[in-house]
């Protein structure tokens, strides 16, 4: 049972403050630390910060700590709960005692502090690993499958300073035998895209945004692939690696005309295009990169050019601003045919179970499961026990740098080392990610 839960602010990998949580039981104690997003869906369960604009410019986090050690620690310790069996009684218990929709009373970062931490606690008790736990949680069997990682290389939208509007572009090693050796093949395609970099544009040009990813001074997409095709092939690796991208396209997206504005952050240009010009665009540039994903090509709520495009989209088409890892909007989505892949991240829905459960109606749905970080992250890994408990075949975590991104990375490794050791059946997602 749970003896005792703890808060305290703490920062996430952009400086910023986020909620830790500890909870402790008779196995000992279990820490989890809240990830936070930049480019964040309208739609998302809410962070709750505290406005106080003399202390971290408003974004402090004591009254989400102050929400757990008050209320929400206090509450789970009288109801004698157990984490080692009742992990969704926790959270439903959460969500009943925060009252509202999007967990904006008590806030989501409290909330998902203590159901991070309660997954721990709870595969502790069972003495299995994290993934382990939340396989079991999810009522899944059968191989265990470590995933493709897609790695964030080159930044543009609101994770840079350049004049790119689409936020990622990314490479996955879907070519590899192991995860280890598609992390070694990531590794040398980014060492060959620093060099180019550094070659075409000067050393300054090297900088790493908020997810590892470099930002040169490039402002179309098809600057960005070319950088990649020739990394790739500098690397050695052609036809190894795939690439995916991440436009986050709400960024730039005009309501009132229903048109996309690609010179956002260019004001000396003009670059206005309708959904069906865009779609083009899109259409090209799958053609011509071969591009394997595609994740939030049009808003949040633009619901038309979404299910028009996924009409005769051949690839993955991910749904993150424009589902929240939401079931209510999965429906939706589902309903208007609108995409074929949900984008899952927890802090997006606010508890473990609720994104375990947004995953398996992903699976019901035909869909495929792209777990992700969040921009501004921390060094909990959490999320690679996630992806390996679910079997989602891919993750995203940012690039081969920043050790917020690295921590994920590494717990994978030590993932795949561990199952191989004890002769489980594991695969490498590779191509059939």
């Amino acid at each position: 049972m749970i003896e005792s839960i703890k808060a305290a602010e703490r920062l996430d990998s952009r400086g910023k403050p986020t909620v830790q949580v500890a909870v402790t039981t008779s196995h000992g104690t279990f820490y989890s630390l809240v990830p936070s997003g930049a480019s964040t869906g309208k739609h998302e369960a809410l962070e709750l910060r505290d406005g106080d604009m003399s202390r971290y410019g408003g974004m402090g986090t004591t009254r989400a700590v102050a929400h757990v050690e008050t209320l929400l620690g206090p509450a789970l310790v009288e109801q004698k709960f157990d984490p080692k069996t009742q992990l969704k009684e926790i959270d439903k218990f959460m969500k009943e005692l925060d009252g509202t929709a999007d967990k904006s009373r008590l806030g989501a970062n409290a909330i998902l502090g203590i159901s991070m931490a309660c997954a721990r606690a709870g595969a502790a008790a069972k003495g299995v690993p994290l993934y382990e736990f939340i396989r079991q949680e999810a009522g899944l069997e059968g191989p265990y499958v470590v995933p493709v990682p897609f790695l964030n290389v080159l930044n543009g939208g609101v994770h840079s300073g350049n004049t790119m509007a689409f936020q990622e572009l990314m490479i996955a090693p879907t070519g590899a035998e192991s995860f280890a050796e598609g992390i070694r093949l990531a590794v040398d395609v980014y060492s060959a895209l620093k060099a180019i970099i550094a070659d075409r544009f000067g050393a300054p040009a090297t900088g790493i945004g908020d997810e590892g990813g470099f930002a040169p001074p490039i402002s179309s997409l098809e600057d960005g692939l070319d950088l990649m095709v020739a990394a790739v092939e500098k690397a050695g690796h052609t036809g190894r690696i795939k690439f995916a991208c991440d436009p986050a396209s709400s960024e730039f997206f005009d309501k009132e005309s229903g048109s996309y504005d690609l010179s956002f952050k260019d004001k000396t240009s003009n670059d206005v295009r309708a959904s069906k010009d865009m779609q083009q665009l899109y259409k090209a540039i799958i053609a011509k990169y071969g591009l394997v994903l595609l994740e939030d090509p049009f808003a949040e709520d633009d619901w038309s050019s979404w299910t028009e495009f996924n009409r005769d989209c051949t690839i993955e088409l991910v749904g993150d601003d424009l589902l929240c890892t939401n079931v209510e909007r999965m429906k939706l989505a589902s309903e208007k045919r609108a995409c074929n892949a949900l984008l899952l991240k927890l802090n997006q829905i606010g508890t473990v179970s609720e994104a375990i459960e947004a995953a398996n109606y992903a699976f019901e749905l035909g869909w495929r499961v792209f777990v992700s970080h969040r921009s501004g992250e921390t060094t909990d890994d959490f999320i690679a026990d996630l992806v390996v408990g679910l079997g989602t075949s891919h993750i995203k975590s940012g690039a081969p740098a920043r050790g917020e991104r690295i921590a994920k990375y590494n717990r994978l490794l030590d993932i795949e080392a561990d199952l191989k050791e004890q002769l489980k059946h594991v695969v490498y997602a590779g191509p059939s990610f």
